[in-house]
């Protein structure tokens, strides 16, 4: 029936459409820091052996083909692409069997902001700075966790973040499972699962997005998430 409903539905081209984020009232916005081993290593951090876990707030969202904004106080906006899983089904102490559905995040950093208190939350959200989308996909158009697919990184069509998602420390299931020991994950909830090596601060010289640049994360299955850079 729905196949029967789409089938009839009007056509739009993507080009005149505006996107927002595919969710923006999540419930909770739960990111995961150096959770690839490459990427604790080029910032000078041990390998965690449990998740990292900071938070984003909605107002801190953009959708695809939207600006993310530079903010004036700081020249350090740099990039960070990551898959994101969506909870589907709400729960506690959730078994690592559950599936989830997906799609990408640039979670962009203010990072002198974020280097000058121990918590990361402020660096991590400043209004318009995590950009969300194109598409929220079924867990059953992707490999079973979203494993064993490439997550790239391109700025101004230069590739800067390339990475498996087997790279990943603790895997999707692995962190709802681990997630779900402490808190209820509720349907809409939002885990940004972290970011591979190659981001702008660990570069020499350093690489942060500037106005006029333009940032697309992309995973095949998932599509790509492109947003310019725009001053504040």
């Amino acid at each position: 029936a729905a196949g029967q409903a789409l089938a009839g539905a009007a056509e739009f081209d993507v080009k005149d459409l505006t996107f927002l984020p595919p969710l923006r009232r999540a419930g909770k916005l739960l990111c995961i820091g150096l959770n690839y081993a490459d990427h604790s290593a080029e910032g000078g951090f041990a390998v965690p052996d449990y998740p990292t876990v900071f938070a984003r707030f909605n107002t801190s969202l953009v959708g695809h083909g939207q600006p993310l904004i530079k903010p004036r106080a700081s020249d350090q906006f740099d990039y960070e692409g990551e898959v994101v899983a969506v909870i589907g089904t709400p729960g506690r102490h959730i078994p690592k069997e559950s599936a989830l559905d997906h799609s990408l995040f640039n979670d962009a950093s203010v990072r002198d902001f974020q280097m000058r208190t121990p918590q990361w939350t402020v660096g991590k959200n400043f209004d318009g700075t995590g950009a969300f989308g194109p598409w929220l996909v079924t867990a059953d158009a992707l490999p079973n966790g979203c494993a064993g697919l490439t997550l790239e990184t391109r700025l101004n069509g230069e590739t800067v973040q390339s990475a498996s998602t087997d790279d990943l420390v603790f895997d999707v299931a692995t962190l709802v499972s681990t997630l779900s020991e402490a808190m209820t994950l509720e349907a809409g909830d939002v885990i940004v699962s972290g970011t591979p090596a190659g981001v702008g601060i660990a570069r020499k010289p350093q690489l942060f997005m500037k106005p006029g640049d333009i940032c697309d994360v992309e995973v095949a299955g998932l599509g790509t998430l492109s947003n310019s850079i725009a001053e504040e």
